[in-house]
């Protein structure tokens, strides 16, 4: 049976008109806009116990503390919001008014787009709750990019995605995956991403939190997740931000573990030819999911449970793991540019330019597809590391020296090969060299 979605004015007073929610509101950044929500829906004194924005830094510092780092839209800041205001709820509103009460604190810190159209509107959005009377709080904090290009249409979004997520915590909270669906409850497609969701606290005691960040992408709200070695998320920007990042691409349901060999030599070359530190290099495992979701559009429990187990077993191999839907190596380079790392390398068989530079693959659009390809593959300090495989048919190791390419190709091909941003990995024993 399908679910009934609110409309946002219906959800906001669905929970105003519970006489056990109760809580708190603070907001910085892009206006008060999920406690006007709450407040335009009406009978918001049966929810709202104080509403807040510290806009200026000075006052914002006073109340939660300085940043260490400098910024204000971080998980850091959203924290302490959270810590703070919730710590005003338990100590301030005692005695019998408030004995059957389920309190929460709201928060979220939050840049829109600016007026000169060049930063990068993004937020982290964050509430802290209790799913029982007198217990122990539980939290739901996510981060998010805002993608229409307008500020108000942002605020909107905005307000509408707070209103969700207290909506989601107090009546889908048993039901995580369709908490996670209703966070995008009466928005258009294209308006926001979510990126990364963590939670914590008794209500969320069995849940996976690999499994919720690989549902984000299942559900078209994200296009990756990043699992750290340990196999908690992370948010993109955090993580690759001025990192000289190395990823190996590995395939849906691949039955062995990577070629970690070929791979090996290719992070040594990657950090040989560009001088790269140990203490700024990122070395990452790639798990497309693309494969699954073009068979399967909408994946099941057990294909998640697939990804998230991938994902550990990877994890525990002491690598990081990057789970996405890029379906070439060119959308996975588009994706790691926005978040400004200093260098990339992509490591991946050869045979996979071999399809990109054979014109038979594609029909009359092929100079527009290879170009868009290359434009957005080597645009941004990207190299690509090419381990060869073995034509059994030829019994021949295929390398760039001898792989076949497409006559109308071939000058781009030589060109990139020359200037070395497609890169043979060198010294590789025969031995560890596989069949496609």
């Amino acid at each position: 049976m399908a679910r009934e979605i609110l409309e946002n004015k219906r959800k906001a007073l669905k929970i105003n008109l519970n006489e056990q929610i109760y809580g708190t509101f603070a907001e910085i950044g892009a206006g008060q806009e999920v406690a006007r929500n709450f407040f335009t829906a009406g009978a918001a004194s049966g929810t709202i116990a104080k509403t807040m924005s510290a806009y200026d830094m000075a006052f914002s510092d006073a109340i939660y503390g300085a940043e260490a780092n400098g910024r204000y839209v971080s998980s850091s800041r959203l924290e302490k919001m959270l810590d703070h205001e919730y710590q005003l709820l338990t100590d301030r509103l005692k005695g019998s008014k408030y004995q059957n009460r389920k309190f929460f604190a709201f928060a979220d810190t939050v840049t829109t787009l600016n007026f000169s159209k060049t930063n990068d509107p993004h937020g982290w959005i964050g509430l802290r709750f209790q799913s029982e009377v007198g217990g122990e709080p539980n939290d739901i904090i996510f981060h998010v990019r805002l993608l229409d290009s307008d500020a108000s249409l942002q605020q909107t979004v905005l307000g509408v995605l707070g209103v969700n997520l207290v909506f989601a915590a107090y009546f889908y909270v048993h039901d995580v995956q369709t908490m996670i669906e209703s966070l995008v409850d009466n928005l258009a497609a294209g308006s926001v991403e979510i990126d990364l969701v963590k939670l914590n606290g008794a209500a969320f005691e069995n849940v996976s939190e690999r499994l919720v960040n690989l549902y984000l992408i299942a559900k078209g709200f994200s296009r990756a997740a990043i699992f750290d070695k340990k196999g908690h998320a992370h948010q993109a920007k955090d993580f690759f931000y001025k990192k000289d990042v190395i990823i190996l691409r590995t395939k849906y349901k691949q039955k062995s573990n990577p070629n970690f060999d070929l791979f090996n030599l290719a992070v040594d070359q990657f950090k040989r030819n560009l001088g790269i530190d140990n203490k700024n290099l990122l070395v990452m495992i790639e798990v497309l999911m693309s494969n699954a979701l073009d068979d399967h559009p909408v994946l099941s429990n057990e294909d998640l449970e697939y990804f998230a187990k991938r994902a550990e077993e990877l994890c525990a191999t002491g690598n990081h793991i990057l789970v996405s839907n890029f379906t070439r190596n060119h959308k996975l380079a588009e994706f790691l540019a926005q978040f400004k790392p200093n260098n990339v390398g992509i490591s991946t068989n050869i045979s996979n330019l071999h399809n990109i530079f054979n014109s038979k693959n594609y029909g009359e659009s092929y100079a527009d597809e290879l170009l868009a390809y290359v434009s957005g593959m080597f645009s941004k300090n990207v190299k690509l590391y090419v381990y060869p495989y073995l034509d059994r048919k030829n019994n021949e190791i295929i390398t760039t020296q001898n792989m076949p390419v497409s006559l109308e190709a071939k000058p781009l091909f030589d060109f990139l090969i020359q200037n070395h941003y497609i890169i043979d990995i060198e010294n590789y024993d025969e031995r560890f060299v596989k069949t496609v």
